[in-house]
């Protein structure tokens, strides 16, 4: 029975691990934003071979996530989606194209299997350690969705930050060579890869469907919620209100960017001598004590050894 529970929970898990890291494919909806552009008239068989070329993860486990969601409780559902995990799922980029009802679910399902895996294994090796085990296993299963998901954020912030001054040299450049803004950010996605064109080219779809350019880059701020691109979209927005050239908006906007990283980066290295301490004092001046005093006492034994008073 112990042998059946962790095949089931570790064939559970890998099913969770392959949803949450699909091999290439895009986000679950920007497929279906960029379906809305393909023409709806498709024949049967070219949608039967489309619908078995599909992943195994979009045949059977995506559906299979969204009916045990549309069993929750409604009022939970929209609690959830009220909550922190939607702008966390938002900013994190919709890892594996998960929806907060799908997410939620694997959250339920991690709290239900972690601890029932944790303790059939300790029933298995070490049966004294059972109920420490089960303990683990519940600490896991319930913050580790969570700190998977923080750390998809963080991740994902950092590059934003780190890529937002190259893609507003792009625009800058592209922009002064007599391009429009909206080319521009279709360059910025054509030529480049990372969050901020993934960000844009989303931004774009929405506008193609009849959204305002000012809509649709505010509706990328609240998704993003990043300081440097709250601002670089709040001064387009302006420049765009008020008839001002996008160019100089731009180039402004990206020397800002670039003062910035400099300021961080000099931050960041006046920080290393002082973290460098720890290591320092802990480790490394322990092991130099250690190599130049005892070649002194061995001497110092020697010494009174031989004139013993």
């Amino acid at each position: 029975m112990n042998i059946i529970f962790m095949a089931l929970g570790g064939f559970i898990i890998f099913l969770v691990i392959l949803l949450l890291f699909p091999s290439g494919s895009k986000s679950d909806i920007q497929g279906r934003l960029a379906s809305l552009e393909d023409s709806p008239e498709v024949k049967s068989t070219e949608v039967q071979e489309a619908e078995l070329n599909r992943p195994f993860v979009d045949r059977v486990i995506r559906p299979f996530l969204a009916r045990l969601a549309g069993k929750r409780d409604p009022k939970e559902m929209k609690k959830v989606q009220k909550g922190s995990l939607k702008k966390e799922l938002a900013q994190a980029g919709y890892p594996g194209g998960l929806t907060v009802n799908e997410f939620a679910v694997i959250q339920n399902l991690f709290r239900v299997i972690a601890p029932a895996c944790f303790a059939a294994a300790a029933i298995v090796v070490v049966p004294q350690l059972t109920l420490m085990a089960a303990m683990m296993g519940g600490i896991l299963g319930f913050l580790g969705p969570r700190m998977f998901l923080k750390r998809r954020v963080a991740d994902r912030l950092h590059g934003i930050q780190r890529q937002l001054p190259d893609v507003l040299d792009l625009l800058t450049v592209a922009v002064e060579a007599g391009l429009g803004f909206d080319a521009a950010c279709d360059k910025v996605v054509e030529k480049m890869r990372g969050p901020i064109p993934d960000e844009f080219g989303l931004t774009l779809r929405h506008m193609r469907m009849g959204q305002s350019r000012r809509d649709a880059f505010k509706g990328m701020a609240d998704r993003v919620d990043h300081p440097d691109l709250n601002a670089f979209i709040s001064a387009i927005v302006q420049a765009d209100q008020l008839g001002v050239s996008i160019g100089s908006v731009l180039r402004i906007q990206s020397e800002q960017l670039r003062d910035k990283r400099r300021q961080r980066a000099e931050e960041e290295a006046a920080k290393a001598p002082v973290k460098m301490m720890i290591p320092l004092v802990f480790f490394i001046f322990p092991n130099v004590g250690v190599v130049i005093g005892c070649p002194a006492i061995f001497q110092m034994i020697e010494v009174m050894s031989a004139n013993p008073m």
